[in-house]
């Protein structure tokens, strides 16, 4: 059986500083899971003493925070500085720009249209930054309609989101609203990554997807491969593969989330090349 990899996968930009970051940070907490891959969590804990809280409040009495990746509210970010903590900013700048943009357009009357899921940390820290209350979280065009928009209106996206229903949004939003102001938000690793696994899906037998079930980036990387190739299958490490899935396959793809280390690509190669067909 023939492995494929993808022409583009794995560690992004704000992933590979955000561990960097955290690797010469040896004693720090990071508020929340730095990135959302369990395994390179568990790395960093072990081999660098990085370890992770999940809420400020317990923070009081540690010296060094990281902030994650995916950033974390503005009311948060103010209350670690008020108890004096270290504070290390990990946030992707791709993350620090729409909250930016949220900030400042919020400031100027418009209501604020975030597409993303409202649960993901990263959506979360960004509506904070809104200076109102006239915000709304929406993963469709579809989810717009009812709401009254105002006369205008400023979109920007969670990075990890796909292109295509973004664009609905901003057709949604260009005839709904006098005035709509567009900031494309998507990290263009987002789109490399989808792309190069739309176009492995459609070449390959089975697609192996490999990264945190609980990544945004991830999970759109499955459900691009499993719309090209039935046969597609998200894990997170090496013990979760299937043998039996590869019966009969001749090509293998494998493609891998924003949050996934090098070594667990190559444990999970390892552990193909190993199975019979």
């Amino acid at each position: 059986m023939q492995i494929k990899l993808a022409k583009n996968y794995g560690f992004c930009f704000g992933v590979k500083r955000a561990i960097n970051i955290a690797q010469n940070s040896p004693g720090a907490f990071t508020i929340g899971p730095l990135i959302h891959n369990n395994e390179e969590i568990l790395r960093l804990k072990n081999n660098f003493n990085v370890d992770t809280i999940e809420s400020i409040e317990e923070a009081y009495g540690i010296k060094k925070a990281i902030i994650r990746t995916h950033g974390i509210q503005k009311d948060d970010f103010e209350r670690l500085k008020k108890i004096g903590v270290e504070i290390i900013d990990a946030t992707c700048p791709f993350v620090t720009k729409p909250q930016k943009i949220c900030e400042e357009m919020s400031a100027q009357g418009y209501t604020i249209i975030i597409f993303g899921d409202k649960t993901h940390p990263e959506v979360k820290g960004v509506k904070s930054y809104a200076m109102h209350d006239n915000v709304h979280v929406v993963l469709s065009a579809e989810e717009l309609k009812g709401i009254n928009l105002g006369k205008k209106a400023a979109l920007v996206s969670q990075t990890t989101r796909n292109i295509d229903e973004f664009l609905k949004i901003v057709d949604f939003l260009v005839k709904t609203c006098a005035e709509a102001r567009v900031f494309n938000t998507i990290c263009n690793a987002t789109f490399e990554n989808q792309d190069a696994a739309r176009e492995l899906a459609m070449d390959a037998d089975i697609v192996i997807v490999v990264g945190g079930k609980n990544s945004s980036n991830t999970k759109q990387l499955y459900g691009i491969a499993k719309e090209y190739c039935e046969n597609s299958f998200l894990v997170e490490n090496a013990e979760e593969l299937n043998p039996s899935w590869f019966v009969g396959k001749k090509i293998c793809g494998i493609t891998a989330g924003a949050s996934t280390p090098d070594w667990i690509i190559e444990k999970i190669i390892e552990k193909i090349r190993k199975i019979e067909v």
